[in-house]
């Protein structure tokens, strides 16, 4: 039996019948849809009192049967054929509707997030009458034709400005209202292919580097942030994908005094989202916050692409990023932590291995036999991990035995630690202009003054791991054999980019991840970087706020003798006796 959807509460059985009968209709190819078709889906709706919308393929045939309007009966975008950004669906809607007026902007909505061929909406009399020899007609007194057209940019820009007013013939053309007779000599086979070829030649004009993920941001202002935190969390979020190595097509924006427990955004930004999503060609849609595994599974239902969340971007960079076997080793245990609650499905609850009530069946399920393989991974890998940060403590223990003071440097991600630690120690290691450009630490000897004979002293000095706004969990846990090279280092250099916007936002996350961490780090020198980069007003701001920084610029080398200099002091202060 042919299924029906939407709204079928009060419909009678003779009624359903009707309605399933209709998945027996075929239209010709090269016609939109016939006056009889028309007629007797309006006669049905007219009857019911409802819109009801019949979806066509190509061939003419009736796929898709619903009660409603074609917003409420629109097809999942994970049921729709798979298509590029210059192809329609191969899908048509023709729909009838109570009011005499043309296609809605929900009605259009649903149309571009279908990508539909064409939607026709038939405005019904109300009534009819019995032609001569029996039959209905008369239920249609007009009919609409709507199509998409190939202006993305207009699009994008109307979406922006004016969301709510009437920005629906930007994107798509509709006809004035014509008869059924009219309607029906329209070449359906030209139409389609004329406006797959104008979105062939506008897509081939934007086209992107394939290799590159097409992103589309979605960031969420909760009641919690100001416009200058949420302004800085979306340009963070915008460094991260580039880093990542996608690019940002376009950033969707809602406030919300709490985030939807479902969605995170609400049912008409999802609508947005997933529009602009297919209007643009993203393949991938990025949240600015952690997303639990069910808002995954209903985002990616409703919006019909991946959905990834901040910490997935940030562990793909750092996989991209880790050479050393330990880095690499901890970015994989980070990334199965985080995927393994993410597997769909009732986990232990699954299983029915056993010997008592409730235990006996079909045995063990293919998702619980890929949890007990990443548990047993998991398991591995943390064994691998303890292993290397015994080793590093030996390492410590050795470097302590000797009495050589450690400073470790630490700070926010791309505050310039990897060139500092070069332009100090004459070191070779990796730097770039990108958010963690370095994960594995390095340590180099650096000789500075001592603080009392000014005999030349030899220190240690660790580069770490970039810190990050709410740096997730599961990356502090399996880094942790990186972090304690700051936790158990004598000193910190805590390395600022005062040439950033956020600079004092950075302060603050990477204290609050200090005191986060089970051991108390020694004493921190501030170092205000990239001061080449700044104006006067800034730097006599950072002057006030932190009169014992010292202000350098690692690139330029400006200002390191005098870092060397309150170095020496740092570790005669940690190292003296208390």
């Amino acid at each position: 039996m042919e299924t029906i959807f939407g709204n079928l509460q009060g419909l009678k059985s003779s009624q359903l019948k009707q309605l399933q009968r209709l998945y027996h209709q075929r239209i010709p190819g090269d016609r939109i849809t016939t006056p009889e078709f028309s007629q007797r889906l309006a006669a049905i709706s007219t009857e019911i009192n409802q819109p009801v919308c019949a979806y066509l393929n190509r061939r003419g045939q009736v796929i898709r049967v619903g009660v409603g309007t074609p917003r409420q009966t629109q097809i999942p975008p994970l049921e729709l054929p798979r298509y590029g950004a210059e192809r329609l669906s191969g899908i048509r809607c023709i729909a009838t509707h109570l009011k005499s007026e043309p296609p809605n902007e929900v009605a259009l909505t649903a149309m571009a997030m279908q990508r539909l061929d064409a939607l026709v909406m038939l405005n019904i009399t109300g009534t009819g009458f019995t032609r001569r020899g029996g039959g209905a007609t008369g239920y249609v007194k007009e009919a609409y034709l709507a199509h998409l057209v190939s202006d993305t940019k207009q699009l994008v820009a109307a979406q922006n400005s004016a969301l709510g007013t009437q920005n629906s013939a930007i994107y798509s053309s509709i006809s004035p209202p014509m008869s059924l007779d009219m309607l029906a000599e329209q070449d359906f086979i030209d139409l389609v292919e004329g406006l797959e070829e104008e979105f062939r030649r506008e897509f081939v004009a934007q086209e992107v580097d394939a290799d590159h993920d097409r992103v589309l941001i979605v960031a969420v202002m909760t009641d919690q942030l100001t416009p200058q935190q949420f302004h800085d969390t979306i340009a963070e979020l915008g460094r991260l994908v580039d880093t990542a190595g996608g690019d940002v097509l376009h950033t969707v924006q809602q406030k919300r005094s709490r985030i939807h427990p479902q969605t995170v955004i609400g049912e008409g930004k999802v609508q947005e989202v997933a529009l602009t999503a297919q209007t643009l060609g993203c393949n991938l849609v990025v949240f600015d916050r952690d997303l639990s595994p069910s808002q995954v599974r209903n985002l990616e239902a409703q919006i019909g692409v991946r959905v990834v969340d901040r910490t997935e971007v940030i562990l793909d960079i750092f996989a991209q990023r880790a050479q050393s076997r330990a880095g690499k080793l901890q970015v994989e245990l980070a990334q199965l932590g985080y995927m393994l609650p993410r597997l769909t499905g009732r986990g232990r609850a699954m299983s029915r291995l056993g010997g008592g009530i409730g235990t006996r069946g079909p045995g063990e399920t293919k998702l619980e036999t890929e949890r007990r393989a990443i548990q047993r991974r998991i398991s591995r890998l943390q064994q691998e991990v303890d292993q290397l940060q015994a080793h590093r403590s030996r390492l410590r223990q050795r470097r302590q035995h000797q009495e050589v003071p450690s400073v470790a440097l630490v700070g926010y991600t791309n505050a310039g630690k990897s060139t500092s630690l070069n332009a100090l120690t004459n070191a070779e290691v990796y730097t770039a202009d990108q958010l963690f450009a370095t994960l594995d630490p390095t340590t180099r000897r650096l000789v500075i003054p001592h603080a009392d004979t000014n005999e030349p002293q030899e220190i240690l000095i660790t580069d770490t791991v970039g810190f990050i706004h709410e740096l997730p969990a599961s990356l502090m846990d399996a880094f942790r054999a990186t972090l304690e090279e700051v936790t158990e280092a004598d000193a910190l250099l805590h390395l600022v980019d005062l040439s950033h916007p956020a600079w004092l936002s950075h302060i603050r996350s990477v204290r609050e991840i200090l005191a986060a961490m089970p051991v108390t780090p020694g004493p921190a020198l501030v170092a205000f970087n990239k001061i080449d980069q700044v104006d006067s007003e800034t730097l006599a701001i950072a002057r006030e706020e932190f009169p014992l920084a010292v202000f350098i610029s690692a690139s330029e080398r400006l200002g390191l003798e005098t870092l060397r200099l309150r170095l020496s002091q740092l570790i005669a202060y940690a190292v003296e006796p208390k």
